[in-house]
């Protein structure tokens, strides 16, 4: 009997391939688009953070120059002290009519005849009010100045200052702006002779609070932050951190410090507004501490920070490793020991960075502030942090409530120096971190 040979059956594994290649495929797709979603989010928040900076800077860095006037000013004694009394009354200096000496340089200046009232209005509108305390500040500190004539360079009021920068449309109709056609002209003239100018203007550094836009500056704002910052880095570093400290390397575990670990990630999400209802009713109702100081202020958002500094400040002790406790108790160090000269200083960059990450967040926070009464009308600096005092975020707030057409660009102004701010002081933290660093 004759063997057949079997047929040889031979296997196709294209079919195996081709689904495992298009599995591959797949998943290089989803790669990609995964890839594709987070280049498209980062480019968007870029985006809208672009349009944001560009809203706040282009309206803003025109309120870092100011429009002046330098005027030959003759401190008459017939204006500043008819009966020659200062001596006897320095009260005097304070009360004499030092507008009449701007307007009698500027009619001058501009060859007015004195007795057509209303070009003399005009003319003296060109200047700011704010005038009267520049001049009498110049004779109360050189009573010498009294019957000579010296130049003084003087802040030109908010409608010349926006006109002269170009936010007011002189082409429409005279009678739907403020800046007449005559004060145009004499502006251009005043421009060409060298009178007129615009100069940087430090007075938003150093200015109060003021209801005339060009006499309006941060300056008590600054002073009244940098009070409250001091009072929150004092209060919450060495409170957080002991806090921390304890929680982390010596409380017990137990359901107790289980309810305090929750009820401090909670208070790190409550909103800062609930803290100005705290603030209000501990500090200033039962407390009886004054409104509106920097001291009150600063116990508000100390209160506010110090859940983020116990957070940041466990999350570094944590991410040291176990071995450096574990060596330093087995070299024969106390726990106490291990925790202060091991533990601690390597944390530490860590620490540091969620303090600064912390004051960063209290110095921009407003509505905390607003209900502890920090929106007074403060001109003069603060002598203490028990003297009325207000915050930049506040003041930005307060500004952006006027209806002057010059505050928008003091709003934005002020926007750029809080961003400055904060921009240093994350720049800091990132930079101590990188600094103080250690991989493990």
């Amino acid at each position: 009997m004759t063997d057949v040979a079997s047929p040889t059956v031979r296997v196709s594994t294209r079919p195996a391939e081709s689904r495992r290649d298009i599995g591959i495929k797949r998943r290089y797709a989803a790669e990609r688009r995964f890839r594709a979603y987070g280049i498209s989010a980062i480019a968007i928040g870029l985006f809208f953070l672009a349009v944001l900076l560009w809203s706040v800077v282009s309206k803003g860095y025109t309120a870092f120059q100011q429009t002046t006037i330098t005027l030959p000013i003759e401190f008459s004694e017939k204006v500043i002290d008819p009966k020659n009394e200062r001596a006897t009354d320095p009260k005097q200096l304070m009360t004499a009519n030092y507008p009449l000496l701007v307007r009698d340089a500027l009619v001058k200046q501009l060859g007015i005849d004195p007795k057509k009232r209303p070009l003399v209005k005009q003319a003296t509108d060109m200047v700011s009010d704010s005038v009267r305390t520049q001049l009498r500040d110049i004779v109360t500190a050189d009573p010498s100045v009294i019957g000579k004539t010296i130049p003084v360079t003087l802040l030109a009021d908010a409608n010349i200052d926006s006109a002269f920068k170009g936010q007011i449309d002189l082409s429409v109709e005279e009678s739907k702006r403020k800046v007449k056609d005559q004060q145009v002209a004499w502006m251009n003239e005043l421009a060409d002779a060298g009178v007129l100018g615009k100069s940087f203007n430090t007075g938003i550094f150093t200015f109060g609070a003021s209801s005339r836009p060009e006499a309006a500056g941060v300056g008590v704002a600054l002073v009244g932050s940098a009070y409250m910052m001091l009072i929150v880095l004092v209060l919450s570093l060495p409170i957080g951190v002991a806090a921390s400290i304890y929680l982390e390397e010596f409380a017990p575990k137990n359901r107790l410090t289980d309810l305090i670990e929750v009820n401090i990630n909670n208070l790190a999400a409550v909103p800062s507004i609930v803290y100005g209802l705290l603030g209000l009713a501990v500090f200033v109702n039962f407390a009886g501490m004054p409104r509106s100081a920097a001291l009150v202020g600063g116990f508000v958002l100390t209160l506010m920070t110090l859940p983020t500094i116990i957070i940041a400040t466990r999350a570094a002790l944590k991410a040291v490793p176990p071995s450096i406790r574990s060596a330093a108790l087995g070299l024969g160090a106390s726990k106490m020991q291990t925790v202060f000269h091991h533990v601690l200083p390597l944390a530490m960059p860590g620490v540091l960075t969620g303090t600064i990450i912390g004051l960063a967040h209290a110095l921009g926070e407003t509505a905390p502030l607003l209900l502890i009464g920090m929106v007074a009308f403060v001109v003069d600096y603060p002598g203490s942090p028990l003297e009325p005092a207000t915050a930049l975020p506040v003041q930005i707030y307060m500004w952006a409530n006027e209806a002057e057409r010059a505050f928008v660009e003091r709003t934005s102004g002020a926007i750029i120096i809080l961003l400055i701010f904060l921009i240093v002081m994350n720049l800091g933290a990132i930079l101590l971190r990188r600094r103080f660093e250690r991989r493990w």
